[in-house]
């Protein structure tokens, strides 16, 4: 038995034998895994179990309690999507601006933010860095460091691949302008207009941007909410349909916030190796785990240079910052020339900062206190949904990242529940923009990246209520 189910145990038998009474306070995570001597991310896992099992209960800034009866965590959704195998022409862009414009603004509870709050990250520190970093920087960098990015940052970034069992070296990576950057480069590295691109269903809905930019079109493949890409179905489009390439997200996915298991990210790195088929893999949200460790990418698999593997800073430690990366394989020298023909170079002086800042150390400090209040807060909206929306409600239960995806009542529509939520200051992300047909109808991506508060519960309140009285 893995240690976090057995400490689950342990509670779950105190609290059946009344040791543990309804009401009553579970230690915090820190406390229970300095008692248990275990990693906090263990104790974690356990509560989230106990919590699944209807045992316990999350309470937004104030911890764990056992529960008292109340209604249980919504059931998860298990049925892969279905979408029409058959390519489209991508055409998403005005309904995706229309829907999003209005998100950013401050006073709109940020449930439909692709985003997490700044609050949880350490900008005063990175500040202090860059101001630090900016006054010692050698003007000669900015043509140094001109084709791949700062040396000094990609050695950074492959310890951490090195040290997560994945072999990297620096001169494998392109340090680009975010990840959007990145994931650009190399649709543009392996496609020509008019080419097919497999995407997951539901997949987010910047792929179906930049496929329509690219002028590219979509072949959507069935996701399970839980386990990622239908690899069945995947294979049949490989061999039917002959797309260019794959754009997939194995871990933390967005929407659904699905993960591949290893296993089956070995598989899938297998048949599109098979088939000679670039996978341009977007792995954004892979340190956001809630689990012992991170999950490991496809990239991980990769004997044959065919994964493009793109990521970022962005979510996990300097939102704004705009530096991410590229490790595309093969494709290594046609995406660090078509860096060089766009963009030129990311921000030489941000690259420094985050560069020193990682050599500093302290950035797995934070990940471990990021990880931990993502985790709190995903379990107060988990609370929440049981409380206020309707019992047929379905979500997806993810091991990490910010976004829940719900399935709402038959008869919802989500781009109208959308209008409606944005009319009382509530954003939330409708289903269809997660489609090139405009499906999802009724589903709705929810962010719980903001620390919760009374603004968010009663958000979530109004929600519930919009729900069970559409107009």
């Amino acid at each position: 038995m893995k240690r976090y189910a057995a400490l689950a145990d342990e509670i779950g038998t105190a609290i059946r034998t009344g040791t543990l009474r309804a009401g009553d306070r579970l230690p915090s995570v820190r406390i229970a895994a300095a008692s248990h001597g275990v990693n906090p991310a263990t104790v974690f896992q356990a509560y989230y179990l106990l919590e699944a099992r209807g045992l316990v209960r999350a309470r937004a800034r104030s911890g764990y309690f056992v529960a008292d009866g109340g209604k249980p965590a919504p059931k998860a959704l298990e049925a892969a999507s279905e979408p029409d195998s058959e390519s489209v022409e991508v055409d998403v862009s005005e309904r995706v601006f229309a829907i999003l414009e209005a998100t950013t603004k401050r006073e709109v509870v940020p449930f439909g933010s692709a985003f997490p709050s700044p609050q949880l990250f350490p900008l005063q520190r990175l500040a202090k860095t860059l101001a630090t970093t900016v006054q010692k920087l050698d003007p000669r960098v900015s043509v140094e460091y001109l084709i791949q990015g700062n040396a000094q940052l990609r050695r950074q970034i492959a310890r951490r691949y090195v040290a997560d069992g994945i072999a990297m070296q620096a001169d494998d990576l392109v340090v680009t302008n975010g990840a959007m950057e990145a994931l650009n480069l190399c649709l543009t590295a392996v496609t020509r207009p008019g080419d097919a691109i497999v995407i997951e269903s539901p997949t987010f809905y910047a792929a179906l941007q930049a496929l329509e930019r690219h002028r590219l079109r979509a072949i959507e493949v069935p996701t399970h909410p839980g386990e990622g890409i239908d690899l069945d179905a995947l294979a049949d489009a490989l061999k039917h349909q002959r797309p260019a390439a794959c754009w997939l997200m194995t871990n933390f996915q967005n929407p659904l916030g699905s993960t591949m298991g290893e296993t089956k990210k070995r598989d899938l790195v297998a048949l599109l190796a098979r088939h000679r088929t670039p996978l341009i893999e977007d792995d954004v949200y892979g340190e956001l785990y809630f689990d012992v460790q991170r999950p490991k990418p496809a990239k991980a698999f990769d004997d044959e240079g065919w994964v493009l593997h793109c990521s970022s800073f962005s979510k996990c430690l300097a939102p704004g910052y705009r530096i991410g990366w590229a490790a595309p394989g093969r494709f290594v020298h046609d995406i660090a020339r078509l860096k060089l023909s766009t963009s030129l170079t990311a921000s030489v002086p941000a690259e420094a900062a985050l560069a020193a800042f990682l050599e500093r150390g302290g950035y797995d400090r934070h990940l471990r206190q990021l990880r931990e209040a993502l985790a709190r807060q995903q379990q107060a909206m988990i609370a929440a949904i049981a409380n206020h929306f309707p019992a047929t409600t379905r979500i997806t239960h993810p091991r990490g990242g910010y976004f829940l995806w719900a399935e709402l009542a038959q008869g919802v529509d989500a781009i109208d529940l959308h209008r409606r939520a944005l009319a009382r200051s509530i954003s939330l992300a409708p289903g269809p923009i997660f489609s090139s047909r405009g499906e999802f109808t009724r589903c709705v991506r929810l962010n719980y990246g903001a620390p919760w508060d009374e603004r968010a519960e009663e958000a979530m309140a109004t929600l519930g209520k919009l729900i069970q009285h559409p107009s």
